[in-house]
Order: structure tokens, then sequence, then C-alpha cells
């Protein structure tokens, strides 16, 4: 990847950028159209990453004025641990940054943010499809073999 890749939080100018990044991991998850997501959700969404009280955040992976990446993190509490757990929520490159080195340097700077912050562990999803992003994946953690339920209320 280009050396003028800069990792870092997310801003209010940002977000023209931002939401078509957003708008790209929602359209490769198969939200769009009659599925999209509400604007009320992306605003919210939005206003969370610049809220002190909110333990959501955002970073962006930039080069030369444009986004290339975007990850959403979160801190929560566990009942296995006493220090918070770290949460990569959502992780998406613009196709053309892919295999670039931009989604690892976003992992990266995630995992020492966590680091900073007491965290012994980081965990995240993905769909069992998304064999590209599990290449990475498998480079820079180990799979947990746990399986996710859940019900739509």
């Amino acid at each position: 990847m280009t050396c003028s890749l800069q990792i870092r939080p997310v801003q209010p100018s940002d977000f023209p950028q931002w939401k078509v990044l957003w708008d790209g991991y929602n359209a490769f998850y198969g939200r769009e159209g009659a599925t999209a997501l509400p604007e009320a959700v992306t605003s919210t969404t939005w206003s969370r990453f610049f809220d002190p009280d909110e333990p959501v955040h955002a970073l962006v992976a930039e080069s030369d004025g444009d986004l290339l990446g975007i990850v959403h993190f979160l801190f929560h509490r566990s009942t296995i641990s006493i220090a918070p757990t770290c949460y990569l929520q959502d992780l998406f490159t613009l196709e053309s940054a892919r295999g670039k080195g931009v989604g690892r340097a976003l992992i990266e700077r995630v995992y020492e943010i966590a680091r900073e912050a007491g965290s012994a562990r980081v965990y995240w999803l993905t769909h069992e499809t998304n064999d590209t992003a599990m290449k990475l994946y498998n480079k820079v953690a180990e799979r947990s073999g746990f399986v996710v339920y859940r019900k739509s209320l």
C-alpha cells in the first residue's frame, strides 16, 4: 500500500466518503433496496462516533485525501473479564484497496487501541461465505470455534 496510508479517528467532515463505504459495507451484506437500513440507523450510528458517552468508535484508512476503508468497534463488559472487551463490529475497504494492507492496518490499529484501553481480547464475526476476508483474518487472529445463534425480535 502507498506510504501515505493513515489510520485515524473519523471526523465530521468525513461523512460523504464514510457514507460511500458504509453503503458498500451494507450492500455487501445484502442490506440494500427493500432491506436497506433505515436512514435513522445510519444517522444515529454516525452521531454515536462523536458522543463521548458512547462506547462506539470509528476509524478510517485515508490515503491522499481519499478514504479507502472503515472500521467500527465498541467496548463492552464481560462476565469472564474485569477489563473491557473489544468487539470489532464492521470492517470494509474499497474493492480497489483490497489485498493492499488496508484491512490489516485497520485491524492492527483496533488492536492498539484495545490494548491501551486494557482489553485482553478483540473479537469479531464474519459470514461463513466471506472467503476473501477470512484469508486475512486467519493471518491476524484465531478462529474461536464458536457458532453464533440469534433471533430477531
